[in-house]
This record gives C-alpha cells, structure tokens and sequence, in this order.
C-alpha cells in the first residue's frame, strides 16, 4: 500500500494529520449523518479542524484517480488553495492524504479549517421567516455574481455548500464548501451563469429576489431576461430531478 500526503501549512506536522487520519474510523467528533461522506472534527494543536472522508469508489474510478483523474480530495484541497487566492471564501484548506492499493485508490481524505458560527443557505430556504432573510438572499446574489465575474463555475452550487457566517457589521461572509466539481473560465456567458442557479431553489418568489439583485450588477440583459432564464433552468432542473427520484422508486420497487 502506498500514500500521499501533502500540505501547504508550515504549522502542521505531518505525522500528527496522518495519525488522525489513521484512526479516523475509531476517532473524532461526527458531523452531518454521514450517509454517503463522513467528516469529522478533531482537535489539532488548540483548532478544531475538519476531515472528510470521501466515499471509497468503485472499481473503475479507482483505477482513474490512479492513473487519468486527480481524486475528490486533492481536487478539493487544489480548489480551495486557488479561492483563498482568488479572495473568495472557503475554509482554509489544511492537507489531502490518498491511500493506494495495487488497482488503485482506495480511500481519499480531506482536511481543512472548521468553522463556528455558520449556517447553511439551506437555512434560508427552508425557513421563510428567517431573519433578514430577503437582504440574505440579496447578499448571496452579489457573491454569486462575484464567483461568475472571475470565471468561477461552482458545479454543486447547491443549497447546503455555502456556509453563512454575520460579520460584526452585519454583512454577511459566505464560504464555498464541497468543492471536488469547479470549473475555472476566463469568463462565462449568459447561460452559464444562469445555469449555475439552477439547484439552490424551487420558490419562483427567491428567484425573483435573485434575478432582481442580480440584473443589478449584470447590465447586458434585462431584468425579465435574467428572470425567465433563470427560472427556466430551475425548473428544468427541478423536472429533471422529480424524473430521477420516481425512477429511483421504481428501481427499488422492483428489487423487492
């Protein structure tokens, strides 16, 4: 069996990360239900860090993250070196650790600051008497808008991958989580930048919110035009998915 680690803080001692990550199965702290990756918190010279374990792949992709594809968690620990540079915000990444077998990869590890204080946009989604919830939303956009301008297509831009955090002033700090799936463009069209609303909301009224704020800052289409686009996209993409849970259901009925 072989192993790659690599880290990019100084303060960090290496062996101290791989025996975290040795005995992560029998150690830490869990967090989230753990149902497909499982992270956890450890304690780590007086900071809480956090380690997601990435689910063990199947034959094929363990074969391709050896020899044709980097593994979720050196691509997680890449992008978020490449946002902290870019001064967008993601837990500051700590290390990646790769375990190899003769056929291939057989379990993957990300490490990265834990951060207090947070909470998902989920949150804002599912509860319409959030407080502040409309400037929330509005706030969001304006990051949104900020990741499209520097060419930044966050894939899983999903409801529980950005991580809200209210700054002393009031304004809110929004960090990136999740990040395996990010592609990075010199810059990116209409389209793409409506596509990428697709998964945050069914509710046409946070649409409007968003569309609104959003043709704020993005002059080369009217309002309407950002409205009817984006909301085409959601409710594509909400089609799509209600498709893949009834087949889902059927699959299951029929293995019984």
């Amino acid at each position: 069996m072989t192993t790659k680690f690599e880290s990019n803080r100084a303060i960090i001692n290496p062996t101290e990360v791989i025996s975290i990550v040795k005995n992560f199965n029998s150690q830490g702290t869990l967090l989230g239900n753990g149902k497909r990756n499982i992270i956890k918190l450890f304690d780590l010279n007086e900071e809480t860090i956090n380690i997601k374990s990435f689910k063990i792949p199947h034959l094929i992709n363990k074969i391709a993250y050896k020899y044709f594809r980097k593994s979720k968690a050196r691509r997680s620990f890449e992008f978020a070196s490449k946002l902290i540079e870019m001064q967008i915000g993601t837990p500051k990444p700590i290390a990646f650790f790769e375990n190899y077998d003769a056929i291939g990869l057989k379990d993957s590890y990300y490490a990265c600051e834990h951060l207090e204080n947070v909470f998902e946009f989920r949150d804002i989604v599912e509860n319409k008497d959030f407080q502040n919830r409309e400037l929330i939303i509005r706030e969001f956009t304006q990051f949104t808008f900020g990741l499209h301008e520097k060419g930044i297509e966050f894939l899983d831009h999903s409801p529980g991958n950005t991580l809200i955090k209210k700054s002393t002033d009031g304004k809110c700090q929004f960090f990136l989580v999740d990040l395996n799936r990010m592609n990075f463009h010199e810059s990116m069209d209409f389209n793409s930048r409506m596509k990428n609303f697709n998964r945050l909301t069914p509710q046409k009224e946070m649409i409007a919110i968003m569309s609104n704020e959003y043709s704020k800052w993005y002059t080369e289409k009217s309002e309407t035009e950002i409205f009817n686009k984006m909301w085409q996209e959601t409710h594509e993409f909400q089609e799509k998915f209600a498709r893949k849970k009834r087949l889902k259901k059927k699959i299951k009925f029929w293995k019984k």
